[in-house]
This record gives C-alpha cells, structure tokens and sequence, in this order.
C-alpha cells in the first residue's frame, strides 16, 4: 500500500473477493527529503499515514516493512551506476523488479502468504493449461504493463492485480470516494522517489561528480564542451552551448554520451532513428517462445506511454558477451529486435519490453542500437 488510491482501492476489492489481506507499506528511504511534506514520489512518511488510515477504514492488519538498504543498493546505486556508464535507467522497472516482485514477493512468500497484490493497471490471464500470462489492462490511457514487463514466469504465479478491467482511473476514484478513503482526492506520485524535489541532474551531480568534457560530431569533429556527460541523455537538443553551428543550419540532438572519454556525441535529428535494439538482458514474462531462435512478430514499447511498434525480434548468440556491472552474469546470447519502421531517440539502458498482441511476452534492457541513418565513420552500434 503505497498510500496512493490505486493500492488504496486494490486492497479494498481484494478483502471483498474474499481474500485474507494484510496492508504492507514499503519504507524505501531514509533520506531527508522523503519526508519532507509535498515530496513528490510515492513512499514518503505522509504516504504511510495515508495507507494506515486506509487499513484502519477496511479493517485490515497494516504494517511497515524496511526495504531501504535493499532499495539503495538495487534501486539507487543502480541508477546512479547505469548513468556513470552513459546509459538511461529506468528506476520504477528496477524497484518492481528487485523489490516489489523480489524482495517483498520473498518475504511474502516466506511469511506464509500466496500473493502480492498491486493498484497496476494489468491483466493476469490464465491459460488452458494453468499457464499465466501478463496482459494489458483493460484501459488503454492507463496501461501499466509496461513496467510490470520484467516480471517472470514465477513471479506471475504470486501476481495479483485487482484494478486490472477496471474502465477509468476516475471510476477508481470515484470508489475510493464512496468507500470514505481520505486519499481519493490524492494527486498521483510522479517524477522519481528517490529524488523529490525532481532536480535529476543536481542530484547526480552530487554523487557522480561533474568533469568537463567535448561535444562531438560523429565525425569526431569538436563542437563543444559539457561541464559533465551525466546530465545529458540520448534525444536531449537543450542545453548543448554549442560553439559551431551546424552547416545546415539545423539543430543538433543528443545521440550517444561516451562516459569513458567524457564525451557527448550529436548530430541531426534524423540520426535519432533506430533500426534494432538489442539487449543481453532479458526475461521472458510466462512462458517464453517454444523457438525464440527463429524470428517471430511482435510489437515493441521502450516506454511506459509511448505507443508499441511493429517489430520482428530473434535470440541470437552475441558475438562478445556484454559485461554488465551489477547486473545479472552476462548472457551469451541477445535478443534482438527489429522494428518495422524507425524508433526514435532509443538509448542504451531503457526497456523494451515485447508485446504479441495483449499479451507482454518478455523485456530487454537495451545494450546497443543501430542508427538507421548511420554516420560514415560509425560503427553500427552503441554498446554501453
């Protein structure tokens, strides 16, 4: 229960089905600023308060649980990690990854209980066999399969998602209303936890260091400097202080940061196009192709409200494994996926996450991409 009014609502109809539910709050930080009033993430102090008193009104056993020094480690130093790579993190699909469906899912389990239920908006399917299936919600506008895409096959299998065919986040309100829960009103958490006062860029400045450095053509031609490659990311056009204009006239954008030689590299929007992504990184959610060697279509989404393209991805053996700090052992093989028409402004470390139909069929974090309008001196890839 994060004290928001999806978890609030989710509980309420898991006591109704007839579920013996206990409410757990997460405790994720003990940094100053989460609880400070008018944090804007979603496990501040005032949200636990808010939880409680939705326990207290259903009637439900409430407690909370510290997951801060697991959180900091897989959450925030991850994070922190991925940028200093020069890679684009996506914190919310590490913390459902590693805490939600992982380290609060194992206790669960160990403690004696069947399942965690969640206020995502996602379906469970079961299929004729007992298989389980992760899908989209009911509601297009609030489909939140995407970040719930790194789920397994045995995560699923203690997966409960009450609001899942629920129409509209204003009917979920409107419940919570008539159920007397004080958070019905509540404005959704944004922006990322662990950063309240959402200036990203400061707060890595203050762990990662700021180092000048040049900016680049891909030619490797200087046209700039940066006071430090972390705060720029892959699609970025402000912010640049270029010294040189660009002979076109046009814009530049950010297309690669380079954190060994601290440098960021640019060039026309076009360049932002991507025909294949690739990721050692990947998991299947339920049960995976019977031959994810042959290539087989699909729809591809590198982000939670961005619309899914039509795609053909293959599991191919990588020619150089990719090592990953801090991850899993690196996989000899990738999956690879190539979209129908371009993608724009991919960056290594965002998720992909593949799709049949409704169905979410697994994710990869992204390694390389390959720019479908590549420079002469390029090589065909982008590996972090």
């Amino acid at each position: 229960m994060s004290g928001g009014v999806d978890s609030a609502v989710a509980a309420a109809r898991a006591v109704e089905a007839g579920h013996d539910v206990v409410g757990v709050h997460l405790a994720l930080s003990r940094m100053p600023g989460t609880l400070r009033t008018g944090a804007r993430g979603c496990c501040t102090i005032e949200d636990s308060m808010d939880a409680q008193r939705v326990a207290n009104k259903i009637g439900i056993p409430y407690y909370v649980w510290d997951f801060s020094e697991r959180f900091k480690a897989d959450v925030v130093d991850d994070f922190v990690a991925e940028y200093t790579a020069g890679r684009t993190p996506n914190p919310c699909m590490r913390c459902n990854e590693r805490i939600k469906f992982a380290a609060l899912l194992e206790k669960a389990v160990d403690l004696g209980f069947d399942a965690v239920a969640t206020g995502h908006y996602a379906n469970i399917v079961t299929d004729s066999e007992g298989n389980r299936e992760l899908h989209r919600a009911a509601t297009w506008a609030k489909d939140q399969s995407y970040v719930l895409g790194v789920l397994t096959s045995e995560q699923l299998k203690h997966s409960m998602f009450p609001l899942g065919a629920t129409p509209s986040k204003a009917e979920v309100r409107a419940e919570a209303a008539e159920r007397g829960f004080s958070v019905a009103k509540k404005r959704d958490s944004h922006d990322i936890c662990f950063i309240p006062d959402g200036d990203t860029k400061g707060w890595l400045a203050e762990r990662v260091g700021a180092e000048k450095g040049q900016v680049i053509e891909r030619d490797g031609s200087v046209v700039g400097s940066h006071d430090g490659a972390h705060s720029f990311t892959v699609g970025q056009r402000r912010g640049l202080h270029l010294g040189m204009p660009a002979p076109d006239g046009k814009p530049r954008f950010v297309l690669e940061v380079r954190p060994i030689s601290n440098q960021v590299v640019v060039g026309p929007k076009e360049a932002l196009d991507i025909s294949e992504i690739a990721g050692a990184r990947f998991t299947w959610a339920g049960l995976a192709p019977e031959h994810p060697e042959v290539a087989f279509e699909c729809e591809v989404q590198i982000r939670a409200h961005a619309d899914p393209v039509a795609a053909t991805a293959i599991v191919r053996p990588l020619d150089v494994p990719v090592p990953v700090e801090g991850q899993r052992p690196a996989s000899d093989h990738e999956l690879v996926i190539t979209p129908h028409s371009p993608l724009n402004g991919v960056a290594p470390g965002q998720t992909a996450v593949v799709y049949i139909g409704t169905r979410v069929l697994g994710q990869c974090t992204i390694d390389r991409t390959v720019s479908a309008v590549p420079a002469v001196s390029d090589s065909t890839s982008a590996v972090a």
